[in-house]
């Protein structure tokens, strides 16, 4: 995916953009996000997040931590 399309959040689904929050709302304490918190977090099916976050690490939004998954690069921080 080419940076200029990565970095437009408009291109996200719905349920990418559930996904990543998700994600996203661990990595606030600097914690991963295992497959199980994002399901019991967007309350969608597991399979439906595991497209998600196949989709995601492969367009670098988010990247594969072990067995979780983390916020891929990016040049903006949250602020806690």
């Amino acid at each position: 995916m080419s940076e200029e399309r990565q970095a437009d959040v408009q291109a996200l689904s719905g349920t990418d953009t559930r996904v990543y929050e998700a994600v996203a709302v661990l990595a606030v304490d600097d914690r991963t996000a295992t497959v199980e918190e994002i399901v019991h977090a967007t309350d969608l099916p597991e399979e439906a997040v595991r497209h998600s976050l196949g989709t995601l690490a492969e367009a670098g939004w988010l990247r594969a931590d072990g067995a979780a998954y983390a916020v891929g690069r990016h040049d903006w921080s949250v602020e806690r």
